[in-house]
């Protein structure tokens, strides 16, 4: 039996991305408290992730929002990391605000927000301990969370993954807007 790389590519990424999800879950927690929401996005969905941050770009203007848009259909999937909003009763002032109760529900925790970065660089790490190709995306990020795909998050987070001969989350050409 001969087993070609390019057939099994897309399931071998699949399974390092659902190890990625393990790392993100498992990561510290600040007082314990899990507030992280993980999933994967793949096929069809992904060209509709693509498709809000191709309407985000024409909400905010931000050229990189189109480049990311182009990028993440070359990914086999792309991983969401976000939290819930939470209140730690710490009344650390590091949001920027003197306590709990004076921080706008606008305002993301801090305690909320590292751990949501550490989930990050977890999930990161796993990839490329198994050498596969990823860059974390606002963009894609902000565009899952305006779309719903997880439920009650305030900081979402993508980060697409491929398995290619070259990263394409990488040394990008902006994407220039279509002249009309």
């Amino acid at each position: 039996m001969i087993v070609s790389e390019r057939e099994t590519r897309h399931e071998h990424v699949l399974r390092i991305a659902q190890q990625m999800m393990t790392a993100a879950r498992t990561a510290p927690k600040g007082k314990g408290a899990d507030v992280i929401e993980i999933a994967i996005v793949t096929d069809a969905d992904i060209r509709k992730l693509s498709d809000k941050m191709v309407a985000l770009h024409e909400e905010n203007g931000f050229k990189f929002f189109l480049r990311d848009a182009d990028n993440i259909l070359n990914a086999e999937c792309v991983l969401l990391i976000g939290t819930r909003e939470h209140v730690h009763g710490l009344n650390c002032g590091h949001c920027g605000f003197p306590t709990c109760a004076e921080r706008p529900t606008n305002v993301p925790c801090a305690i909320v927000s590292v751990d949501v970065g550490i989930a990050i660089g977890s999930a990161c790490a796993t990839a490329a301990d198994n050498r596969v190709d990823t860059r974390v995306m606002f963009s894609a990020g902000l565009a899952a969370q305006r779309l719903g795909l997880l439920k009650d998050c305030k900081q979402v987070y993508a980060i697409p993954v491929s398995a290619s001969s070259k990263n394409p989350f990488f040394d990008r050409k902006p994407k220039e807007e279509v002249k009309k």
